[in-house]
């Protein structure tokens, strides 16, 4: 019995192992997969309302996913030309930043002089032969990221329009693959939850998000801070990661506030008060509007948001917490996955359900 339970842990670790291997190495065709179910379950309550109006399914769909795709287009196109314009003067503002740090600047200046005069004092006589490989030019990187960019979101609203538009197609299949009643009900019960959670979960932050960069695109205009709709479009998009997102998104205004303004005192105020609007928004905001339902625990948040980042980059760390927020809705409706949903509820629950106390917790820890 110990050799079967050994092999079969052995398996689900293989299983695990290569689950992730094939999410690095196809990337490109999972992603939009992933980012496609992610929109449908988002804009699966609008649809919901379309339906009780009695608009047809396939309608809705085209409607709900052109009006995404409009949104996303007019970001796209609202941020492009400024983003272009920064990136040709990248080094410009390099320049201003460190006569703005002067003192930092200098440190740093000694740091490197005294490495090249270490360097050199290490090379041997007859001196070394520099190899220089040419990397591709700025323009021709960006159009092909733009490329891969574009194919991404084409392939996933067109899924996501699909799957909009089957209805409850899916649903029945699965209803259907079950031979006894209860198993039926159960999953049919399941599904809904899921998608009715994880739904309402998406579209309230994506709601909360825009919100946020509103406001911050508002704060830094009243600063006076030229380009500030791109900070609070980098806002909108920047707080789908937790933590990270705000600070990220803190020291880019940060930099540019030292070339724009004259005062290194004044441009200071930019980032605080970025940091001040998510602050609130994430103590706040986001508490009071989604509620304790689908609290994760932050240790969770920050490995998973490290663990998607890490295998596809920006895009995975993106969307990495909408991911985890449904694993673990699935994992709260299948019996099989409790132990899971246990680990990353950010509270101690009690046997039926409810949120343990501290009394609770410290008379378990004396019984252990």
């Amino acid at each position: 019995m110990e050799d079967i339970t050994s092999i079969r842990r052995s398996l689900q670790l293989l299983c695990v192992i290569a689950i992730f291997v094939t999410a690095y190495f196809a990337k490109d065709l999972v992603l939009p997969i992933l980012m496609g179910f992610l929109l449908a379950l988002t804009l699966s309550p609008l649809m919901r309302t379309f339906g009780r109006a009695g608009i047809p399914s396939g309608i809705s769909a085209v409607v709900l996913v052109g009006t995404a795709a409009i949104a996303i287009l007019s970001l796209i196109g609202a941020s492009a030309g400024t983003v272009a314009l920064w990136s040709d003067e990248l080094p410009q503002m390099g320049i201003q930043i460190k006569a703005k740090l002067n003192g930092m600047a200098e440190t740093v200046e000694t740091v490197r002089r005294a490495t090249e005069e270490v360097e050199k004092i290490s090379e041997p006589a007859g001196g070394t032969q520099e190899v220089i490989v040419k990397q591709p030019g700025f323009l021709d990187s960006a159009m092909t990221a733009g490329m891969k960019l574009g194919g991404t979101l084409v392939v996933s609203l067109v899924l996501a329009m699909f799957l909009l538009a089957s209805g409850n197609m899916f649903y029945i299949k699965l209803v259907q693959s079950f031979q006894t009643f209860t198993g039926k009900k159960r999953a049919l019960s399941a599904v809904y939850d899921v998608e009715k959670r994880v739904s309402r979960y998406l579209l309230t932050i994506t709601v909360i998000n825009a919100g946020l960069g509103l406001c911050v695109w508002l704060l830094l205009w009243l600063m006076g801070l030229p380009g500030a709709h791109i900070f609070g479009i980098a806002a909108f998009v920047l707080n789908f990661l937790p933590y990270i997102g705000g600070v990220i998104g803190a020291a880019i205004a940060a930099a540019y506030a030292l070339i724009t303004f004259d005062t290194v005192g004044y441009a200071m105020l930019v980032p605080l008060g970025y940091m001040t609007l998510t602050s609130i928004e994430g103590q706040f905001v986001t508490p009071w509007l989604v509620g304790k339902r689908l609290e994760i625990n932050t240790v969770a948040v920050f490995l998973t948001v490290v663990l998607w980042g890490w295998l596809w980059g920006i895009a995975g760390a993106l969307i990495a917490v909408p991911f985890l927020v449904v694993f673990k809705v699935v994992c709260d409706n299948v019996e099989a996955l409790q132990i899971f949903s246990h680990f990353l509820d950010s509270n101690i629950r009690t046997t039926n359900g409810d949120i343990a106390d501290k009394a609770t917790i410290e008379d378990s820890l004396h019984a252990t």
